[in-house]
């Protein structure tokens, strides 16, 4: 069972919401090139949520995660950390976030033991044997920690990753892309542990590539694309709204097209010509499956079989970098 102790509040004066750990507001970023890589960002992230941060590549992702952490500074816009600023009051809003890279930047010829302890040291913290030996065992790393790094497989390289990020008892982890190249089976333990440092108090905001691991795991959603933030909404809420519902029904007899006296349905041809696949919005009044039934009959047209099927996270994602584009 994770339990990772944390220190009391620092001294001095703060703006801090009980609700919100981190507050963002009118960010933007240009380089040096031109190029506006961030447009403007409000964000809040609440204390001990799992956030989500989707986007594709190129969207601004990594350079809103940099801004946050203090490793550029931006163009013009605050971010607050606990009610620190990031820029004003930098050792203090640094001291609350871990972060986790997408890349294994790790000496490979350390013990895990001794690079854990070392990061904790870099944020000024005093040494503590129990402290790294509490992150060490949350993660299952507690066997490993007389082993060198060059030693561990790819997914308990990622774990010593997250140890270093969480030994210096930060209150926000970032995790950018926190199982890539991970298999299945210790994804899903890296899952476990994401859920149970939340249950915990720590606010994690992880990008991700895979949709579904959005879905399974985040609290909240937001995708941003272009620079810009275009939603953000809790998960369930975020299908329940933008989610498609789909009718698929199974024909008696294969068609090589769809009869023109069934176009206005916006149906699509599956299966080799063997399902009809009909896209409604499920909240709707009327749904027009009545009618469609009714033209079917009229085109001689017969089905053995239907089923219903909802959009997943990833067709919502594509739907909203589409019409924002």
């Amino acid at each position: 069972m994770l339990q990772l102790e944390r220190d009391g509040p620092a001294a001095g004066v703060r703006a801090s919401n009980a609700g919100t750990i981190i507050a963002i507001r009118g960010l933007t970023k240009t380089y040096d090139s031109g190029l506006q890589a961030l447009k403007g960002i409000d964000l809040d992230i609440r204390r001990g949520e799992i956030f989500a941060l989707l986007g594709p590549n190129g969207a601004g992702k990594t350079t809103l995660i940099s801004l946050v952490c203090g490793l550029l500074r931006p163009t013009a816009g605050t971010v607050t950390v606990d009610g620190f600023d990031i820029q004003r009051d930098y050792r203090e809003a640094r001291s609350r976030i871990g972060l986790v890279p997408q890349e294994l930047s790790v000496g490979i010829f350390d013990e895990v033991a001794s690079t854990v302890a070392f990061s904790r040291g870099l944020f000024g913290k005093p040494r503590d044997d129990a402290a790294v030996e509490r992150v060490l065992k949350s993660l299952a790393l507690w066997d490993k920690r007389r082993d060198r790094i060059m030693t561990l497989s790819g997914g308990m390289k990622r774990r010593v990753l997250i140890a270093k990020a969480l030994v210096h008892e930060p209150a926000v982890l970032f995790l950018d892309e926190p199982t890539a190249g991970v298999d299945v089976e210790l994804r899903r333990g890296m899952w476990e542990v994401m859920r149970e440092l939340s249950r915990t108090g720590t606010t994690i905001i992880l990008t991700t590539h895979y949709i579904a691991e959005a879905e399974e795991m985040a609290d909240r959603v937001g995708v941003i694309t272009g620079g810009r933030i275009v939603e953000v909404d809790e998960t369930a809420e975020l299908m329940r709204k933008l989610g498609r519902k789909q009718l698929v029904l199974v024909l008696a007899e294969t068609i090589d097209e769809i009869p023109p006296g069934l176009s206005r349905h916006g149906l699509a041809l599956e299966d080799d010509g063997r399902s009809l696949v009909y896209s409604y919005d499920a909240r709707a009044g009327r749904t027009g499956i009545t009618r469609l039934i009714e033209d079917l009959r009229s085109a001689g047209i017969a089905f053995t079989d239907l089923t219903t099927r909802e959009s997943s996270l990833e067709d919502i994602f594509v739907d909203l970098v589409r019409n924002a584009s």
